[in-house]
């Protein structure tokens, strides 16, 4: 049983998923048969200049279910649970997991637990490529919504990048303006007919949260992950250039640290010597801060949303987080399974089946 209180990120992401008596009691259809994700068309870079970039008019019409929310909100957890409900495929939306690389540092959902799901713009972009942008992930989103549609299936878009999910889904996006930092005008026209369901908790259990996941995350081995992404070929230590995945949080903590104590490219998490582990200890504060800011400007942004005349559904997960990050043995892990069907799982079925039914 995966929710012992020492790794409770990795608790909440499995603990429904391999728990083999924990079912779901929902009365909606499931999906027996999934089909196996298209190849992705060539990724062109789109020019970011200020001129307006007009919808398609073809994607009137069509339904797109979108879950929103700040980072470690449990979007990724919702998404599998409605994809066992619903036959539909997830589009990604965070701009540093579109990178292929530092999966652990990145939060990709791990390949096994997606449960064969399709999963889209998932590590599908070499960070050789440069800055993947809010223009490029607008015309390489709507072209995989159009393809999941065409089989038949219903896109999730997941993720906490709200400045790619606002450029995917506006009527009329001005790549020259960043209304969620103020400005400009939100556009409350949409290019599709779009369900939203935002996962929210108490920031103060978020906050608590992120911090002990940020610990869960170097235990799995985020730091042997970036000490090899800093080495290239030739065992030579190698510094960044600040572009696409090199912004991911961890990377430009670990990189000023490392400027200062150069790892060894055999150097492990537990096997640190005194001197290198006090002075990396300072980069994981430093990570759990940004990463905990980070939460609250995606908060701030989705306030704006909302208040731009974006009909957003929220869900409270306070109760769901507190009760997995108390799980010691089997019998809390049920409990948090229960609250999370009860108050967040549940609650968003309906309001999908509805959605689709309207």
């Amino acid at each position: 049983m995966l929710c012992s209180s020492h790794n409770i990120y990795t608790a909440f992401m499995k603990l429904p998923h391999t728990n083999a008596s924990w079912k779901p009691k929902l009365n909606v259809p499931l999906l027996l048969i999934r089909p196996s994700p298209p190849a992705l068309r060539r990724w062109v870079p789109m020019a970011t200049g200020p001129s307006l970039i007009p919808n398609r008019p073809c994607h009137h019409g069509d339904k797109v279910v979108v879950i929103m929310g700040a980072t470690g909100s449990g979007k990724s957890q919702l998404s599998i649970d409605l994809a066992t409900l619903f036959p539909s495929e997830i589009i990604n939306s965070d701009k540093m997991q579109v990178y292929s690389g530092l999966d652990i540092t990145t939060n990709k959902i791990p390949p096994e637990d997606r449960l064969g799901i399709p999963h889209h713009l998932i590590g599908s972009i070499g960070p050789e490529a440069g800055e993947f942008t809010p223009s490029d992930f607008r015309a390489l989103g709507q072209s995989v919504i159009e393809d999941i549609i065409s089989r038949g299936n219903l896109p999730f878009v997941v993720g906490g990048s709200n400045s790619f999910i606002y450029a995917l889904l506006a009527e009329r996006f001005n790549p020259g303006s960043d209304v969620l930092s103020g400005s400009g005008k939100v556009s409350h026209e949409l290019v599709f007919d779009c369900c939203f369901l935002w996962v929210d908790l108490s920031f103060p259990v978020l906050d608590e949260y992120l911090r002990k996941r940020v610990d869960d995350m170097f235990n799995s081995g985020m730091f042997e992950e970036l000490v090899q992404y800093y080495y290239d070929d030739t065992n030579r230590f190698q510094r960044g250039n600040r572009t696409g995945l090199q912004k991911a949080i961890g990377v430009p903590e670990f990189e000023r640290c490392f400027r200062r104590y150069a790892p060894r490219k055999s150097d492990t998490w537990a096997g640190l010597d005194p001197v290198r582990r006090a002075a990396y200890q300072e980069a994981v504060r430093e990570i759990k801060e940004n990463t905990c800011q980070l939460a609250k400007r995606q908060i701030g942004k989705i306030m704006r949303l909302r208040d731009g005349g974006w009909d957003l559904r929220r869900l409270n997960a306070t109760e769901a987080f507190r009760a997995a990050m108390a799980a010691e043995g089997s019998g809390k892990g049920h409990r948090w399974a229960d609250i999370w069907e009860a108050q967040v799982l549940g609650p968003s079925a309906k309001i999908v089946k509805r959605f689709l039914e309207e």
